[in-house]
């Protein structure tokens, strides 16, 4: 009896434990069985956490988007201390369109490139398309032509591109204006992470001309008038440039925003954009 009993308890036992007792075979199979459950399951999960995230990016989400708020009239500290200016009001017009809400990061001009697609889900800062940031980013369909011009004293007599030969230009770091400048034979490259202290060395004879974009190039003008004056950048050869929206690398979010700067342009909102911030 006692024997038939001890029997009866080492089945329940190996029933319970759902491996059997008899061999090595039978618990590899249940092993086997649970991981590939296991395996399943964080499979199933990590989808799903992608497409919440990817459902977040286009329906309802937020964007946070990096500027450089030191280039008025595009983007420029607001008196209530937040970012503002026409790519800060533009990329809000474009968040409405998506049905997202857009959050702008002010943050240096040099470091938006290598921030996008972690920090920042996009970059808008008058930002010129070249092939060395194609490389980095993919851009939206451009939104602005621009053309760098030259600040230089009020008295001064550089007119020319002969006339940059050998002098000490300023200029914002990681723009344009920079990279002309460093191409300029002779020239000594001085760079600065605001182009309002650029502008202030001129003022103060630190440097002979700073290079810059038209627009804030003509904000300055106005800011320093009768101690700096402003040349076309036609004058020293420089070509038309083009801004655009820059994105990570494969983002379905280009086409997205591509269509959005259509249907900005067809409602009238983008000219009116331009006629409030830049006055064309």
């Amino acid at each position: 009896m006692k024997k038939a009993i001890a029997m009866l308890l080492a089945t329940v036992m190996c029933t319970a434990m759902l491996t059997g007792c008899g061999s090595d075979s039978a618990t590899n199979e249940s092993s086997q069985a649970a991981e590939s459950s296991v395996a399943e399951t964080a499979t199933a999960t990590t989808e799903a956490a992608a497409t919440t995230e990817a459902a977040d990016k286009t329906e309802g989400g937020v964007l946070v988007f990096g500027t450089n708020a030191e280039f008025p009239p595009f983007e420029y500290v607001g008196d209530d201390g937040e970012p503002d200016g026409f790519d800060v009001a533009l990329i809000k017009a474009v968040g409405e369109e998506l049905g997202m809400e857009v959050q702008v990061e002010n943050m240096e001009f040099d470091s938006l490139v290598s921030s996008i697609g972690n920090r920042i889900d996009g970059a808008i800062a008058g930002m010129t398309v070249t092939d060395e940031r194609k490389e980095q980013v993919d851009f939206s369909n451009p939104y602005y032509e621009a053309v760098q011009f030259v600040i230089v004293s009020a008295d001064s007599d550089i007119a020319t591109a002969d006339d940059l030969k050998n002098k000490t230009i300023g200029s914002q770091l990681g723009t344009t204006g920079m990279f002309l400048s460093e191409d300029i034979e002779g020239a000594t490259a001085q760079t600065y992470n605001r182009a309002i202290d650029a502008v202030n060395d001129l003022v103060n004879g630190r440097v002979d001309a700073v290079i810059i974009d038209k627009n804030p190039a003509e904000v300055f003008n106005t800011k320093f008038e009768g101690k700096v004056k402003i040349i076309d950048g036609a004058e020293f050869g420089f070509e038309t440039e083009e801004y655009a929206i820059a994105l990570p690398k494969g983002s379905e979010l280009v086409d997205q925003i591509n269509q959005a700067l259509e249907d900005l342009k067809a409602d009238g909102t983008f000219d009116a954009l331009v006629a409030q911030y830049i006055g064309e």
